[in-house]
């Protein structure tokens, strides 16, 4: 009996010192976790500021990008601003070219709008000058055009009062005379018909004018109708 008891005694024994064991080895694990997890901890916390960091990093390379991306922006809007200027002084000048051209083109209508009236108006011209020539003061036909007494003399004067009056009209609307006789022949604005030997005028001068030549401003109406000295 003795014996039993010795032996349940050592077995307790031995099964509180193993239990002393697992209890020691679990302490043991418990500090191996703890020490991993304050590993873990050391171990964000740098994961933490490389990831701020980093981030700082970022955020400074953001800023960078967007002053320049302002100051790109800038240039940008300064070229942009230049190149409308340049745009509209072209256009400036265009509309002031544009301008030019149909004042131009609206003097050269009026001038040659005159010119087509005044060519109209030189047949009747042309009648009044024949009709004076051959009946006026110096013309042959004055003594048959003042046989009638004071009545045809108040014609003839009357038919010089008109083409003083249609010669003025004319002036006023720069139509003039064509100088011709005694002057030098010029083919722009002479038409020789004739060619003759001429004792008072020298050669290649105008001797004789057949028609009267006008014109209105530097254009010819129509050249004089001549006879040339040769």
């Amino acid at each position: 009996m003795m014996k039993a008891k010795a032996k349940k005694e050592i077995f307790e024994e031995e099964s509180a010192a193993a239990e002393g064991e697992s209890a020691a080895a679990e302490g043991e694990s418990a500090a191996a976790e703890e020490e991993s997890a304050a590993a873990g901890g050391e171990s964000a916390g740098s994961g933490g500021q490389a990831e701020g960091a980093e981030a700082e990093g970022a955020g400074a390379e953001g800023a960078g990008a967007e002053g320049e991306g302002e100051q790109a922006g800038g240039e940008g809007a300064q070229e942009g601003g230049e190149s409308a200027d340049v745009k509209y002084l072209r256009l400036a000048a265009d509309f002031q070219n544009y301008k030019k051209r149909v004042e131009k083109e609206r003097y050269e209508r009026y001038s040659d709008g005159k010119k087509d009236f005044a060519a109209d108006m030189l047949p009747i011209l042309d009648n009044f000058d024949r009709a004076l020539a051959q009946y006026g003061a110096d013309g042959p036909g004055k003594d048959a055009a003042q046989s009638d007494s004071e009545h045809g003399r108040a014609v003839i004067e009357g038919m010089e009062m008109i083409l003083r009056q249609f010669l003025d009209a004319l002036a006023k609307n720069g139509v003039k005379e064509i100088a011709a006789l005694g002057e030098p022949f010029d083919p722009n604005v002479h038409h020789a018909v004739l060619m003759e030997p001429s004792g008072e005028y020298e050669s290649q001068t105008v001797s004789e004018v057949l028609q009267k030549g006008y014109s209105i401003g530097d254009k010819v109406i129509r050249p004089a109708m001549v006879k040339v000295a040769e």
